[in-house]
């Protein structure tokens, strides 16, 4: 097994939408890293996510807008030898994206905004009345860089071929072996 690196959209996107949560990385303003856990939207090579108006975080982010979005999926245990610990490793698919945050002011656009987050969880449609839209801010991070890997991927290439198929589909071919 090795690592793969992707980069084949196709193969981001649905590592991004395969997971159910992001893990956002920022740094303060004494130099020190904060990570948070958090539900998100993405569409266009864009990655939105939504907090409360006011907060830590939002106040490390207007300070400096530059944060570091982590998507993982596909987990699962690996070995090579049952009794060696050094060969133990996790199977994996990752996606890290890094771009700036802004924050939307427009009430539409953060309708939109919370729609688009909302079509990562379900399929159905919702209405936001206008407090709950003012009390909510709306974060877009357009993507300036991003990687993909995938860790424990197999040598042999029809393998790792019907592996991104499968993801493509929204499949976890480890699931079904």
């Amino acid at each position: 097994m090795k690592t793969v690196q992707h980069k084949d959209q196709e193969v981001i996107e649905a590592v991004i939408r395969k997971c159910d949560i992001c893990f956002i990385g920022v740094v303060d303003q004494e130099n020190k890293p904060y990570v948070l856990p958090m539900n998100f939207g993405y569409r266009n090579n864009v990655i939105y996510l939504h907090s409360a108006p006011e907060g830590r975080i939002v106040d490390i982010l207007k300070n400096n807008p530059n944060i570091c979005v982590t998507f993982s999926t596909d987990h699962e245990l690996a070995y090579q030898n049952l009794e060696v610990a050094c060969s133990y490793r996790m199977k994996s698919k990752s996606v890290v994206a890094m771009g700036k945050v802004t924050f939307e002011q427009d009430m539409e656009l953060k309708r939109e905004g919370l729609n688009i987050l909302m079509e990562q969880y379900s399929e159905k449609k919702f209405e936001y009345s206008d407090p709950a839209v003012r009390n909510v801010l709306i974060w877009k991070v357009p993507i300036d860089h991003v990687s993909c890997k995938e860790f424990g991927a197999p040598h042999d290439e029809y393998k790792m071929k019907r592996n991104i198929e499968e993801l493509k589909k929204g499949k976890n071919p480890a699931a079904e072996a």
